[in-house]
This record gives C-alpha cells, sequence and structure tokens, in this order.
C-alpha cells in the first residue's frame, strides 16, 4: 500500500515508518520538522517537508492516490495549549480537516489517527478507563483532540472514510525528545545520565500508563486492514507513580541520585490509566513490554547519544 504518515519524523511516527517499510510498503512522511528530526526518518521512505496546514497539500495527494493517511502529526504539548489555544487549534483542529478534505477528494481507503487517552478523559470517574469512559478534556490539546475525533465520524458518515482512532497512554521509549514536549521517562533518562538531579514535581504521586513504543508501533499494523471504523484505547491498564518512574531508571543507570521533589504542576492530572481490552478482543494485542525492560532499552538508547 500506499501510506502517507506526518509528524513522520517525530518519537512515535518515524518508527512506525519503519515497520511499514519493513513490511513491504511505500511509505511518505511528511513533517515540518518543528519538531521531529530528519535524522528519524528512514532512508526508504519519500519524505516532502511541508506542514498539514498548507493547501498545496492538495496537489500531492492528487499525485500520489495515497491509500491509507496515518496521522500523527500535531501540537502535543499540553501547557503550550493553554498558552496560546489559538496555535493547538490550527494545527491540530484545521490541519487535520486539510488532511480530511484531501483524503476523502482522492479516495484513500482508510485513516488512522493517533488521539490522547489522558486527555481525552480528563479526571476518571473509573479506572482504568475504556472507550466508553466519558470525555472531559481539561486542556484545548485535548479538545482539540476529541474535535478531530468527532469530525471522523462525520467524514465517515458523509463519505464513508474508514477511520481508525488510537488512544494513546504515555508512549514513551528510543527517540523520545527530552528537550521538547517529552514525557517525564525521557526527561527523567537525559539527566540521570550526564549527573544532573531530575525534580519530581509535587509528591510525585501521580500516577500515568506508561506504554513503550514499540508496542505502539504493532497497533498501528494490527489496524492497518481493519474495515470497521472504530476508537481504541493503546495502553498497559498499569498505573505507575513518578516516584516509580524515578526510582527505577535510577536503579538502571547507578549514577547515585536520590529523589528531589519541587513544587506540583498546576492543573496536572492526579491518575491517568486506561484499558487494552477491546483492542484484545478485536485484535489479540496488548502492550507486551514490561516497564523495566521497556526502561532499559529507553536508557540505552539515550547512552549511545548523551554520553561520550
Amino acid at each position: 500500500m500506499k501510506i502517507l504518515i506526518t509528524g513522520g519524523a517525530g518519537f512515535i511516527a518515524s518508527q512506525i515508518a519503519d515497520e511499514y517499510i519493513n513490511l513491504g510498503h511505500n511509505v511518505f512522511v511528511l513533517d515540518n520538522l518543528s519538531t521531529g528530526f530528519k535524522e528519524n526518518i528512514n532512508p526508504k521512505a519519500t519524505f516532502i517537508k511541508e506542514d498539514i496546514c498548507n493547501k498545496s497539500l492538495t496537489e500531492l495527494f492528487e499525485a500520489q492516490q495515497f491509500d491509507v493517511v496515518n496521522h500523527h502529526a500535531a501540537q502535543m504539548d499540553v501547557r503550550k495549549s493553554v498558552a496560546d489555544p489559538t496555535f493547538d487549534a490550527t494545527t491540530n483542529i484545521l490541519g487535520t480537516i486539510n488532511l480530511l478534505q484531501n483524503s476523502v477528494k482522492t479516495g484513500v481507503k482508510k485513516f488512522i489517527f493517533s488521539s490522547t487517552g489522558g486527555a481525552v478523559y480528563g479526571e476518571q470517574k473509573y479506572f482504568p478507563a475504556d472507550e466508553i469512559h466519558p470525555t472531559s478534556p481539561l486542556s484545548p490539546y485535548g479538545i482539540s483532540k476529541l474535535t478531530v475525533e468527532k469530525y471522523l465520524f462525520f467524514y465517515n458518515k458523509q463519505y464513508g472514510l474508514n477511520y481508525s482512532i488510537l488512544r494513546y497512554a504515555n508512549i514513551y521509549g528510543p527517540r523520545q525528545n527530552p528537550f521538547g514536549e517529552a514525557g517525564v521517562v525521557a526527561i527523567f533518562t537525559s539527566k540521570l545520565l550526564v549527573g544532573e538531579q531530575p525534580i519530581i514535581n509535587g509528591d510525585g504521586t501521580q500516577t500515568r500508563d506508561y506504554v513503550f513504543v514499540k508496542d505502539v508501533v504493532k497497533a498501528n499494523v494490527k489496524v492497518l486492514d481493519d474495515k470497521s471504523s472504530d476508537i481504541l484505547n493503546v495502553g498497559t491498564g498499569i498505573e505507575t507513580n513518578v516516584n516509580e518512574i524515578f526510582n527505577t531508571l535510577n536503579k538502571i543507570i547507578n549514577n547515585g541520585q536520590v529523589e528531589k521533589h519541587g513544587p506540583a504542576a498546576l492543573g496536572e492530572q492526579l491518575r491517568s490509566v486506561i484499558t487494552s481490552d477491546k483492542f484484545y478482543k478485536k485484535f489479540n494485542w496488548r502492550p507486551s513490554t514490561k516497564l523495566e525492560g521497556g526502561l532499559k532499552e529507553t536508557v540505552k538508547f539515550f547512552e549511545a547519544k548523551l554520553v561520550k
């Protein structure tokens, strides 16, 4: 198949591109390189440096006649979305509509969308959250992701565009950028490896569902041939608090650091965990990487990049 991957120079999507290429697909990577890195792009992919908001994408879609669009390009910093909701909405909503319009005009058969299992649910009513949990996003970022989900429902009903919405938990692993919108694993790992002191926000008991990037890649392969339009959680169903993440990484790296806590982050969600039971029943898929094993592989990647 001919597949367009937006945000394909980024942490997650670049590894999805690698696997699609390994499976024999013809992959095109679209990225404006605002947060992605050219070094992440597979040399066997066709790279287009462009923004998803650009109207010139019509020419690309008409020329290439893609079978699948895998959409990962986004403004994904929750704090930035709060500071500048207009930019967030322009990129995440209007940029996606641009892709959707071009998809239906050129007969794209499948649209895979990376949504968020933490931000769309907001403060959870029950744990872990499944796909029918109430959606009460607390940030413009979460609102924009949920809005796109609603647009996908419209494009399916109006034009028959098939979609898979993947609501991701907190993804970590190799290639994550510790200096951008990164999660705690990348930040802590990079600091510990160079002997700096990581600061834990608040008391460190806030929990997240940490899923390894290679498991996420497998999920994106599973939905390629799904003929039904669906929303699917991609998570482990296991809560891990920030103190546990720090202590496990500290043990792996063994630089003798101790826990150090700072002020709590304003508005930070206290608990977030999602279940992939629906994904498992449908595709016999669930994350298989244990947290410590995934953290060790992540440390190994950062060691090669940061430690001389």
